[in-house]
């Protein structure tokens, strides 16, 4: 029996869905700035892959990392968040 390995797991909303099987997932992270302590908003985008096909622009999912699946692709949508 396989014991599961530690995966990153990541929050974020659909942006893109034009991809066949993918779709891309914007994830916004908080940061303190280390001078100011203001609060910013630092951004990036994940190509993950949606055999189903259905999700729309908007859509809360939650994305796990996996082995790769083709040049930029290195996540699967596991689940849609609320």
């Amino acid at each position: 029996m396989e014991t599961q390995k530690n995966r990153k797991v990541k929050e974020g909303t659909v942006v893109s869905n034009r991809m066949n099987k993918t779709v891309t997932v914007s994830v916004q992270r908080t940061i303190s700035h280390p001078q100011y302590q203001k609060v910013i908003k630092r951004g990036k985008k994940y190509y993950a892959h949606n055999e189903k096909g259905e999700l729309a622009i908007g859509t809360k999912v939650r994305i796990e990392e996996t082995r790769p699946i083709s040049k930029l692709k290195r996540w699967i949508v596991t689940e849609v968040v609320g």
